[in-house]
């Protein structure tokens, strides 16, 4: 039981060491790989949605796209960046950690006002809005290019039932065509020719400027994949060597899978990888329940192949202003 005069005692030491942050104020600092061993318990501790923003490879594989600095205080974390659709506009993350959401945002209040800035969350899933409008929210804009596609993680797994159907017969095809191929885990080995094979088969997006940060960033996980700890895969046939590679990362009952790239020459190579390693990693996690594949940022191709896959649900995002 907590006495009036712990009670007391309490509310001031919380008081004191909020009132003395917000004088000294958020000091932000850029994002580097040095930071993820000490960020990653801290984006891990979001557990109330999937989306794939708050994961290592969410944040740090877009570090230069976004223009992320950072702050951590009282175990919380605190990104700032732009937002999603205006790389323009000054903007924050949901604040991950200790903190309650009243106390986090309202120091990002603050901190706004003395930079004399307008306070905006960017990518904030959905179940963070009516929180946020009753904080003071004043506008509420979804961000229609950026939703994150969620799939059941049995059914990308074993491509059963009628809607996968022609799927799993393009897999069927692959087998039929390349006997002996060869689906193994990503390993340092693997690497020179991984970076091999996608300096000779990448495929821009309709979106050059995510095109380029895209791809710059899939060479920097593959020259610091120690660093980032994502789980990969090699798909390899005797005719073709590599003809597709993947990347993801666990966190809670979701795998994210934040890099996948084929050969499209190559007749059922993205089904297969796609199917081999939900099957791989549900097999190494079997707290997996959920593939999380990201967003299609409004690319015509992406969004064609990410929907064939039927997704059990779009994680909507939104930017939230007060």
């Amino acid at each position: 039981m907590i006495t009036p005069r712990q009670s007391r005692g309490y509310t001031t030491a919380v008081i004191t060491t909020t009132r003395t942050h917000r004088e000294n104020g958020l000091k932000f600092k850029p994002l580097t790989l040095a930071d993820i061993k000490s960020l990653r318990p801290l984006l891990y501790t979001q557990t109330l949605c999937r989306t794939c923003d708050f994961t290592i490879g969410g944040t740090f594989m877009w570090v230069d796209y976004f223009d992320y600095t950072y702050c951590i205080f009282n175990d919380t974390l605190f990104i700032k960046g732009v937002t999603e659709d205006d790389v323009t506009r000054p903007a924050f993350s949901i604040p991950v950690g200790k903190m309650g959401l009243e106390e986090s945002v309202g120091l990002l209040r603050d901190y706004c006002r003395r930079e004399g800035c307008e306070l905006i969350f960017s990518a904030v899933p959905e179940i963070y809005v009516a929180p946020l409008k009753a904080l003071g929210a004043t506008k509420i804009d979804k961000l229609e290019d950026w939703s994150d596609y969620l799939y059941d993680a049995s059914a990308l797994a074993t491509l059963s039932g009628k809607k996968l159907g022609k799927k799993r017969n393009h897999v069927n095809r692959f087998e039929t065509d390349n006997p002996g191929y060869t689906f193994e885990p990503l390993t340092r080995e693997h690497l020179p020719q991984v970076k091999k094979f996608f300096a000779a088969t990448h495929l821009p997006l309709s979106k050059p400027a995510l095109a380029d940060i895209e791809r710059e960033q899939v060479i920097h996980v593959l020259d610091n994949l120690d660093l980032y700890g994502f789980e990969g895969a090699v798909l390899s046939t005797p005719a073709e060597g590599i003809v597709a590679f993947t990347l993801g990362e666990v966190k809670g009952d979701t795998l994210y899978v934040h890099i996948e790239k084929m050969n499209h020459e190559v007749a059922g190579a993205g089904e297969s990888v796609n199917k081999f390693f939900a099957a791989m990693m549900t097999g190494r996690h079997p707290e997996v329940i959920y593939i999380n594949r990201e967003e299609d940022v409004g690319d015509p191709g992406l969004r064609h192949a990410k929907e064939s896959y039927h997704p059990a649900e779009m994680l909507d995002k939104y930017n939230v202003t007060f």
